[in-house]
């Protein structure tokens, strides 16, 4: 396993809001981590909850030894995403221990865990899940490429049933991690086992500048010109960057290119990177000015 994320992994997480890492926790981990859970659950609140973190603790401070939760935390298929994504320096924001009872029909609306947030730099969500996810268990819905559609929490929570939701669900000491603006929600779970998942939510206290492994990058690199009808390369990160989504239409998926340049300027340094001219154009008339009538 590499160190830190990859150029391609990167692409996909601006792309699309996520990345999922199925099955990455070990078993005898995953059987520690759910008891310390529970625990933290009987707790909750409470000044006997165990190793309880504060808003602000240092990320590498927080569940020290001998925690379950924090050698999970710790993993080394962890803590390159955290060390790629928000870097080493991040701090603790908040964390939740969610259960679904077997049956249980409640379900959480559609959101996003920000009021509306105008910033480039962005925290990142961590969902831990100790045990098998099966397909009628409900999961974590979400809906891919919505990161960039800045939105007030529950503002969306009126919508079910969007085209491309996914409902996540997968082996045990599975990790999913979110941008912190993707649409998602807890499902009811219909099936017949216990749900249980725990999120951390990680801010990044130093600008979130190619931290992954940038080896490929110069060569990967899209030029400002890399345009989808003129000329591109297909083996340029601009490719990854223009996946579309299920749900979007011609009109949102040219506003999420843009969007999704912007998060690219920003992580690789580089403020002429572009995705099909958009903003090249915008730049090159802005000094013109407005032709007298």
């Amino acid at each position: 396993m590499n160190e830190l994320l990859t150029t391609d992994e990167m692409a996909t997480f601006v792309a699309r809001g996520f990345l999922e890492f199925p099955g990455v926790i070990p078993d005898d981990l995953n059987a520690a981590a759910t008891d310390e859970l529970h625990s933290i659950m009987a707790t909750w609140g409470s000044p006997d909850r165990p190793f309880a973190p504060s808003s602000g603790d240092a990320w590498h401070d927080v569940y020290p030894d001998p925690s379950a939760v924090g050698a999970v935390l710790r993993h080394p298929s962890v803590t390159r995403i955290v060390d790629s994504l928000v870097g080493p320096e991040a701090v603790f924001d908040h964390d939740f221990v969610h259960f679904k009872p077997a049956g249980d029909p409640g379900f959480q609306p559609l959101h996003a865990d920000a009021i509306i947030d105008p910033n480039t730099a962005f925290d990142i969500q961590i969902f831990y899940f100790p045990h098998e996810v099966h397909p009628d268990g409900g999961g974590t819905g979400f809906v891919p490429g919505t990161h960039l559609r800045r939105v007030h929490e529950t503002q969306v929570g009126r919508y079910r049933h969007l085209r491309g939701e996914r409902r996540w669900s997968g082996p045990a000491g599975s990790i999913l991690v979110f941008h912190h603006g993707l649409w998602h929600r807890g499902m009811e779970n219909p099936g017949s086992v216990d749900r249980l998942m725990y999120k951390i939510r990680l801010n990044p206290t130093k600008p979130q500048v190619r931290r992954w492994d940038t080896s490929d990058l110069a060569e990967r690199q899209s030029a400002s010109n890399d345009h989808i009808f003129a000329t591109f390369d297909l083996a340029k990160i601009g490719m990854a960057l223009r996946h579309r989504e299920d749900w979007m239409g011609e009109q949102d998926h040219r506003l999420e290119l843009v969007a999704r340049a912007d998060l690219w300027r920003y992580l690789t340094g580089d403020d002429e990177f572009d995705l099909d001219w958009y903003h090249s154009r915008l730049a090159r008339r802005a000094p013109l000015g407005e032709v007298a009538s």
